[in-house]
């Protein structure tokens, strides 16, 4: 990274950002939905916690750059991105084909989708195939809605019962469901079911193996390449310094890392 953008010279970073309209003197504004564990989610107090926010402030110490965190719906996270709402939105988001179609996208951590099942797995749930006619939730507008909604197809295709699919504004509010009997299985991002589980004092446990591995990125509107690419930068200094690391331990997501900072890798993933 140049000098020019070392806290020694804040004036200056500013000024540069507001020239070329990447980003307000104000600094970073950043979208995520504050409901996924333990990527992102709100502490005592209200606090905002989690490794993405974690990662995302250092990410802005980096840059000396002011930091703004925005709890927002995540099915609007990325048209909200496309409008200019948030300068860059980090929530878990799988970097897929029909995603980069969109937005461009700074990966940092490698996650798969997960099952959450009662202790026991008393339906014998072991993969996708062993969802049919089962109560399933999900969160709207992520990759496991659109996994399940391709697989209830599958079911139905050898005679089998459909998924019974209730989406939820929040994974919270689908969790909330499961908890309460409503659904069979909850599925979320691999590393938010490994957490609710552990969590449960054995209430829970999780089905199967992850599936659909693919990574997670910071989203960018579509020729914000200025403020991408300074981000990659900072993100590379924050592996290099070990940052990365520490945070990858004080969340329990080392088996997720990535060594390096790859832009738009999810077509790798997404066949």
């Amino acid at each position: 990274m140049s000098r020019l953008f070392r806290a020694g010279a804040p004036v200056l970073a500013a000024l540069f950002f507001a020239c070329v309209g990447v980003v307000s003197a104000a600094g970073l504004k950043v979208g995520s939905d504050i409901s996924y564990a333990p990527l992102e989610f709100y502490g005592p107090h209200q606090t905002m916690r989690g490794f993405d926010l974690d990662l995302i402030r250092a990410v802005a110490s980096k840059l000396a750059m002011p930091i703004t965190i925005e709890n927002h719906t995540f099915d609007d996270l990325i048209p909200s991105v496309q409008k200019g709402r948030f300068d860059l939105a980090i929530s878990a988001i799988s970097d897929t084909r029909s995603r980069e179609a969109r937005v461009d996208f700074v990966d940092y951590l490698l996650a798969g989708s997960g099952m959450l099942v009662p202790a026991g797995n008393p339906n014998h749930v072991f993969n996708l195939g062993g969802l049919c006619g089962l109560r399933v939730d999900v969160q709207r507008g992520t990759s496991q809605q659109a996994a399940i909604e391709a697989q209830s197809k599958q079911c139905t295709a050898v005679h089998l019962g459909a998924i019974h699919i209730t989406s939820f504004a929040t994974d919270s509010e689908g969790f909330k469901a499961f908890s309460e009997g409503k659904s069979d299985v909850h599925i979320t991002d691999f590393p938010v079911v490994a957490y609710l589980a552990k969590s449960s004092g054995g209430k829970y446990e999780v089905a199967g193996r992850q599936f659909a591995l693919v990574p997670y990125g910071i989203a960018f509107a579509k020729g914000n390449t200025v403020l991408r690419s300074r981000v990659a930068a900072a993100l590379t200094e924050v592996i290099a310094d070990g940052t990365y690391d520490r945070l990858l331990k004080k969340w329990g997501l080392e088996q997720g890392a990535l060594r390096s900072v790859p832009i738009n890798a999810g077509t790798l993933f997404d066949k």
